[in-house]
């Protein structure tokens, strides 16, 4: 069996390096985007449940609008981190359809790659308000209680 060349098999493993890093961070994109789509889901179960409460209860008022600027963080962070994995999926068809040489393919997926780190730094954030809302929900309704059983 013939050794292949220093150049040949760097030139190889350059390949497979290059291509196996978008599609870990595909893969990240989509568990990110299980996770937000899993709390949407409780969210959504979370409005159900307030729809027992009567209509002018202020507490349900109150939840009510918590919950939608909640639900509205999600939707931003899905949205970004959608277009981060489209931009994935675009810098991978790049490296398929064209010769990392060539100096407008590499310009190409430079983009595309940044765009979808930049993406997924966006949805990431947008991820961390709602959990930031979440977690505040979560202080004001043991407050509330607190005083409820204070009184």
């Amino acid at each position: 069996m013939p050794i292949p060349e220093p150049s040949a098999l760097d030139s190889t493993a350059h390949i497979i390096q290059v291509a196996l890093t978008p599609v870990f961070l595909l893969s990240g994109i989509a568990t990110l985007l299980n996770v937000f789509s899993t709390r949407h889901g409780r969210i959504a179960d979370q409005v159900e449940k307030l729809s027992d409460l009567a209509a002018d209860d202020p507490v349900r008022v109150l939840r009510l609008a918590d919950l939608r600027r909640r639900s509205l963080a999600l939707d931003v962070a899905v949205v970004i981190a959608a277009l981060g994995g489209i931009a994935i999926c675009g810098a991978v068809l790049t490296l398929f359809v064209g010769a990392l040489r060539d100096a407008a393919v590499a310009s190409i997926l430079f983009f595309l790659f940044g765009a979808a780190i930049v993406c997924t730094l966006g949805s990431l954030f947008a991820f961390a308000v709602e959990m930031t809302l979440a977690s505040r929900d979560v202080r004001v309704s043991v407050a509330r209680r607190e005083a409820e059983g204070a009184s």
